[in-house]
């Protein structure tokens, strides 16, 4: 069982600061600074994060406002392509157990949403629950409400399209390339995600959307009594376009996109650094 967060003697204990500011450490210059007033480790441990080609462990620290994860490259001491997403944004869903796919759970926010594989179904409990706990503890201690802004789409990973999925004709091969539709999360070709749109809280650059969800945009769009802004790029082959498809921590996959099992891809890792360390 892991203990309640504490807001009192902890908040300002050296030995919090301390973890906070190793932590910090680890992510290098790359990442953002992490020791701020007020803020609190609550826990971390090492999470399979369903990734665009693969699954894959990722560090995660669970923070009493925030939830950070990053890429392992030294377990303890090295990590990369830090990503920080803010408590009062966060959102919990449950997936259901298929196979060998087995205790996992939905992250989702406006900025980024993915699916997480917990080694056993005690530690996705313990994650779950204290995620949701500091999510709600944050907003009652800011007397706020949870925001209502849409959650971006949990991508369905490469692995399960070997056509697109927009309009069930096109064949993947290594000239016909794999999109995502930023605004459903959709596998398609190329000519299916031709078109772009401004998805701010993704992105401030226009950014790939499936031709479905750019018509259903605009028509939104159109419909409302309220201009917003929007750009909308169309592109043959897409090679000149600036706005590619970028996977944020998927730079370090292999070229051929090969199906991987949901499994830890890391020697220096073991079943055992799975598991939520919390912190009292």
């Amino acid at each position: 069982m892991i203990p309640r967060i504490h807001t009192g003697k902890y908040l300002n204990s050296e030995a919090n600061a301390r973890r906070i500011f190793n932590i910090e450490q680890c992510f290098g210059s790359s990442g953002q600074p992490l020791v701020i007033p007020g803020r609190v480790l609550v826990g971390e441990g090492v999470l399979t994060k369903v990734c665009r080609k693969r699954a894959k462990p990722r560090q995660f620290f669970l923070f009493n406002d925030v939830l950070v994860y990053g890429n392992i490259i030294i377990h303890k001491k090295k990590y990369n392509k830090q990503h920080i997403l803010p408590l009062e944004d966060v959102k919990l869903d449950n997936v259901n157990d298929e196979g060998n796919l087995r205790n996992g759970w939905k992250i989702m926010s406006p900025s980024k949403s993915f699916v997480v594989y917990a080694a056993t179904a005690s530690e996705k409990k313990e994650w779950m629950a204290h995620i949701r706990k500091c999510v709600n503890d944050l907003l009652a201690r800011r007397g706020i409400s949870q925001s209502t802004s849409s959650d971006s789409p949990v991508w369905v990973p490469d692995s399960e399209a070997k056509t697109c999925m927009h309009c069930r004709k096109s064949e993947f091969t290594v000239v016909n390339r794999k999109h995502h539709c930023r605004h459903c999360g959709i596998v398609a070709c190329n000519a299916c995600t031709s078109r772009r749109w401004l998805l701010p809280q993704q992105s401030s650059k226009p950014i790939r959307v499936c031709l479905t969800c750019y018509h259903k945009l605009a028509q939104e769009t159109a419909s409302s009594s309220v201009t917003r802004t929007y750009t909308v790029i169309a592109t043959g082959d897409g090679r000149n376009s600036s706005f590619e498809d970028s996977s944020d921590d998927d730079d370090d996959v292999t070229k051929d996109g090969s199906p991987a099992q949901y499994q830890y891809q890391d020697d220096q890792l073991d079943m055992h650094d799975s598991h939520f360390q919390s912190y009292d």
